[in-house]
């Protein structure tokens, strides 16, 4: 078994509520079950409820059952199925066809403060910092070497969870280890959203340097946060600083790129697909920094990556079985990309010439050099109206359940997949620092890094580019390129401007056909109507 399954794995139950009993060493009547006052009894119990908080992320709750959060489908409302439709839907990338609420207001950027995504993922966002909270208390002050740095792991995954709030939520309510646990209602950092946005960013990177040192060397334990994954965390929040708070980091950002380049452990794979199969994970994978790691056997549930393959398959154009080798609840039939990502991702008069695109010759674009091309055209590559079937539309399948070699895993499961989710990976520690030297104005130091994606990407220099063909426009494109599928989406389109009122629009965008654009005060989502009417110190975000 994968070290992975160590991790998530959650086998004990977890208390979290204060006891009112006086008596907190009562054994409880089940004895795999540990009660709140006895976790820290044994160094064991620590490291699973270490877990707890990572998987927290990922499933529904205990060992993918009994729901942290009671949902009328515990996993279409996981953390990371919600993150990856409030980052894509609303995006070129993706548009899902299902017509569950809430899903065609991202699909068209018309949602409102009550669309359930947004309620799920902000519930869950602040259930993983309750149980951070509590952990980081519990362990403070442990000489327990051991100990001292699951305090730090804590400490960095409440910091992403705050991240996520910054960047989607713009000013959340804030609670950390010093609040405990009990009845209050949690304030913003201040009312005012753009001083709170600010004070929330400022805290983010403090925390990130506090624990850098505590935190195990870069790649000491995969899956778990180490140094490595806060330097990227650090990255991509001093990448997004103008956006938060309004002044540009591009320095900082560099200096946190380069902490993760130059440590020497993270390369490029040689085969990009390798990042998205079920050998993806960090030991046999130089390129993966942190991910959310999925076993088939140990994170059951229709959640991450299952939840991407599944919901990208088809019984026509990509059939599950076929591509992506689960054949237990296949072909979903909802996700696909718009036309316009297709013009990112082909450069159609370079491969084709003058000559329309052969949608019916060439279904699989097998005519492009670039090999991040996991993409097929389905019925018709136009998507007709919001609420069209998944059978129209450009079809992804850069996930797979299989090995890269196209075989199946040891462990493999006909249900659920073993292939990680990234979350941070060497990639991007090169197109971020690429990034911010242009900004900088260092155009050289810039096409070095893009052009070590680009070789990687096309085997070879012919995908290179001269800094004389580096703009805004490209960076953007080549992020698309490489981290299509990968949740970068939206948050990318609104730090180059394109997101609601730039000149970029795409199929539905606005909810016409053609695209149209959307109001600004839509670079963050609202807070979710049910939590300001039960909270009465919460400031809904401007124009919600």
């Amino acid at each position: 078994m994968k070290n992975k399954i160590i991790i998530i794995a959650v086998t004990l139950s977890m208390v979290l509520t204060v006891s009112c009993m006086k008596d907190l060493d009562l054994i409880p009547k089940d004895p795999n079950t540990v009660m709140s006052g006895n976790v820290s009894d044994n160094p064991e119990y620590i490291r699973q409820y270490l877990a707890k908080i990572y998987a927290s992320f990922l499933i529904s709750g205990q060992d993918g059952g009994s729901p942290d959060i009671a949902a009328s489908d515990p996993n279409f409302f996981t953390t990371m199925r919600a993150f990856w439709n409030l980052q894509e839907l609303p995006t070129d990338e993706a548009m899902c066809a299902w017509g569950d609420v809430g899903i065609a207001d991202l699909n068209t950027q018309t949602w409102s403060a009550s669309n359930p995504f947004l309620t799920a993922l902000y519930q869950r966002l602040g259930l993983s910092i309750t149980f951070a909270n509590d952990f980081i208390k519990m362990t403070a002050g442990n000489s327990d070497e051991k100990i001292a740095r699951y305090n730090a792991e804590a400490r960095f995954l409440r910091a992403l969870a705050y991240y996520w709030y910054l960047d989607l939520f713009g000013n959340p309510p804030f609670t950390t280890e010093k609040d405990g646990v009990g009845s209050f209602f949690p304030r913003q950092l201040d009312e005012n959203f753009n001083t709170g946005r600010k004070m929330l960013f400022n805290y983010i990177a403090s925390e990130l340097k506090a624990i850098e040192t505590l935190l195990g060397d870069p790649g000491f334990q995969y899956p778990q946060a180490d140094k490595a994954a806060a330097w990227m965390l650090l990255a991509r929040l001093y990448l997004n600083a103008e956006v938060y708070t309004g002044t540009a980091k591009w320095d900082s950002c560099i200096i946190y790129t380069n902490r993760v380049i130059n440590s020497g452990k993270y390369s490029l794979a040689s085969d990009y697909r390798k990042n998205f199969c079920a050998d993806n994970d960090g030991p046999s994978n130089s390129e993966m920094i942190f991910s959310w790691a999925h076993d088939g056997h140990n994170t059951n549930g229709w959640v991450g990556t299952t939840f991407i393959i599944q919901s990208c398959s088809d019984p026509v154009y990509l059939p599950s079985e076929v591509f992506h080798g689960l054949t237990d609840n296949p072909n979903w039939n909802g996700n696909r990309a718009r036309i316009q990502f297709l013009d990112i991702m082909i450069d159609t008069i370079a491969t084709y010439g003058n000559n329309p695109v052969p949608w019916d010759d060439d279904p699989f674009f097998e005519a492009s050099n670039d090999n991040r091309v996991y993409l097929r055209v389905k019925k018709s590559p136009y998507i007709p109206s919001p609420g069209s079937s998944g059978d129209y539309g450009i079809g992804v399948y850069k996930f797979t359940a299989k090995l890269s070699d196209g075989t199946f895993p040891a462990s493999f499961n006909i249900s659920f997949a073993n292939t990680d989710f990234p979350v941070f990976r060497y990639a991007d520690a090169l197109l971020m620092r690429a990034e911010a030297n242009f900004r900088l104005n260092n155009p050289d130091d810039a096409v070095t890094d893009i052009n070590l994606i680009r070789e990687r990407a096309f085997g070879n220099t012919s995908g290179n580019i001269t800094t004389a063909e580096l703009n805004e426009k490209f960076l953007l494109d080549e992020r698309a390129r490489e981290f299509y599928y990968e949740a970068h989406r939206r948050t990318d389109l609104i730090r180059f401007g394109q997101f609601t009122d730039g000149s970029y629009t795409w199929a539905w965008k606005g909810g016409v056909m053609e695209g149209a654009q959307t109001s600004n005060y839509r670079n963050v989502y609202p807070i979710p109507a049910e939590e300001i009417a039960a909270n009465p110190y919460l400031k809904q975000n401007p124009s919600y």
